[in-house]
């Protein structure tokens, strides 16, 4: 009876462990296709890249700090997230212009 609950509870176990694994590996496909569709709607000249779009956006944000950026290829844009005094901005910018079209808390 002991080595089937011990069984039983090593099982359950595993399968948690899986399960948690699933978000993680999920975001990273995601991030995979992201940053394959940006590669894809530059090299079609579709898209500014990354790093026009950064010099253009970074210097305005002077003082926070930058986390990095996501980007939407439905949209056709990209979000660049920093913090500053423990607070989340979100900038939007076209990537087809450059222009930023919003600001979020």
């Amino acid at each position: 009876m002991a080595l089937r609950i011990m069984r039983w509870t090593s099982s359950v176990f595993a399968l948690c462990l899986l399960v948690s694994f699933a978000p993680a590996a999920d975001a990273q496909q995601r991030r995979a296709d992201e940053q394959r569709e940006a590669r894809l709607d530059l090299r079609n000249g579709n898209v500014r890249s990354l790093r026009e779009i950064e010099a253009r956006v970074l210097p305005m944000k002077r003082g926070m700090q930058y986390l990095g950026p996501e980007y939407d290829p439905t949209a056709m844009a990209y979000r660049l997230k920093f913090i500053q005094d423990g607070r989340v901005v979100f900038v939007d910018v076209d990537a087809r212009t450059g222009q930023i079209l919003g600001e979020s808390h």
